[in-house]
């Protein structure tokens, strides 16, 4: 990606893969830059999402026309910088009207080097990556822009997003704890995929001691710190490329320590119990997302980031090398497994974001269920 300075009145061009662009201004940094188009369908938390280690290398469409209008704080980012490769909004605020905002949020994106589109029909964008599925995309604008033909070229040149091995270029390089708020009740081993930063901030508030380990964490390490539980993170990429943390979590559930994943967890415990994985048409990103809890009935509105899928059956439970294994969410909108269980180990999944950074707090409850299944295992 090459960048230049803030130029909102900059022409800018988006090129998808399959020929089609759309015409717009630059919004953010003025270059170019590449990923995988997707769409998110939050009104609220866009400076959650430009955070989150997830969208590496995803360029993001906001569905919501008007984006900007809280500007950009201090206090909200769930990581270091910003991860989205590039950004696309329809209206950008011109004014930003918060009384916690420090800076707008073009200002910020430019700081960064983040190249972005605005003024475009992101609703006739939604529609065409709904209808073709997620694809490769690039903005171009300022001293970037050419022939359009040689702009489709290079997109076209962009490695997919399938296959793609991405957790250790967002994951710490080094542990770091997270202290417990209160009397420390548990320690858990969180290993960082791409970690949110308010997930070890959510179990702190119940007690827990969280160590954050490194993608490339092993068993030695993960039980050097004693731990009640393990955790395993969200994270970018294909879950098929993730053999590392795969046989991590194997040899975890060896031990029956308890475990919870989230998102790319889901799939490495999906994988770990024996089943595949699959790359959705166009997935599943916003923050009102409706799934049930299959164990409860309860339907839960819930925060999504998420291009893959386990391949589990939802009929019925399944014998696994680790004792038998259900479907404990779906995605009422399509059927997805969001969420798996063990019924013979302290085991459990979900595929969505319970810690609601940002987005609604129906899903909080399984941070509690973790706690009880270490208080079980200590009892």
């Amino acid at each position: 990606m090459t960048t230049s300075t803030r130029g909102a009145s900059a022409p800018a061009v988006l090129v998808l893969e399959d020929g089609r662009t759309f015409r717009g201004r630059a919004y953010g940094a003025v270059g170019e830059t590449f990923g995988e188009a997707v769409f998110s369908t939050g009104m609220t938390g866009y400076q959650e999402t430009l955070t989150d280690p997830s969208y590496h290398r995803q360029v993001v469409v906001m569905t919501a026309p008007h984006i900007g209008n809280t500007g950009v704080n201090d206090e909200d980012p769930e990581s270091q910088r910003i991860w989205v490769s590039g950004y696309v909004v329809r209206d950008p605020a011109r004014t930003p009207s918060n009384w916690r905002s420090r800076r707008s949020l073009d200002e910020e994106l430019a700081a960064q080097g983040v190249v972005g589109i605005s003024g475009i029909d992101t609703r006739a964008l939604t529609r065409h990556l709904r209808e073709r599925g997620a694809m490769r995309v690039g903005i171009f604008s300022g001293e970037a822009l050419g022939d359009e033909a040689a702009l489709l070229a290079k997109v076209r040149t962009v490695p997919q997003m399938k296959g793609a091995d991405l957790s250790g270029e967002v994951a710490t390089g080094e542990p770091y704890v997270v202290p417990a708020i209160g009397t420390k009740k548990f320690t858990v081993a969180a290993i960082d995929l791409g970690i949110k930063g308010m997930t070890p901030h959510r179990m702190a508030e119940r007690g827990i001691e969280v160590h954050v380990l490194p993608a490339t964490a092993t068993v030695e390490d993960v039980y050097a710190v004693g731990p009640d539980g393990v955790f395993f993170s969200n994270g970018p990429g294909d879950p098929a490329t993730a053999d590392h943390p795969v046989s991590l979590m194997r040899a975890v559930l060896e031990r029956s320590t308890p475990l919870f994943g989230i998102c790319f967890g889901n799939q490495i415990l999906g994988r770990a119990l024996g089943f595949g994985t699959y790359k959705l048409k166009y997935g599943h990103r916003g923050i009102n997302q409706p799934v049930q809890d299959r164990t409860t009935g309860k339907v839960e509105v819930t925060a999504h980031n998420h291009g893959f899928a386990v391949d589990a059956p939802l009929d019925a439970p399944s014998d696994t090398p680790y004792g038998r294994a259900e479907v404990s969410h779906v995605c009422l909108n399509d059927n997805v497994v969001e969420g798996l269980r063990l019924l013979d180990r302290p085991a459990f999944s979900v595929q969505y974001h319970p810690e609601a950074a940002a987005g609604p707090h129906d899903a909080a409850y399984l941070f509690d269920r973790f706690v009880s299944l270490m208080e079980g295992q200590r009892a």
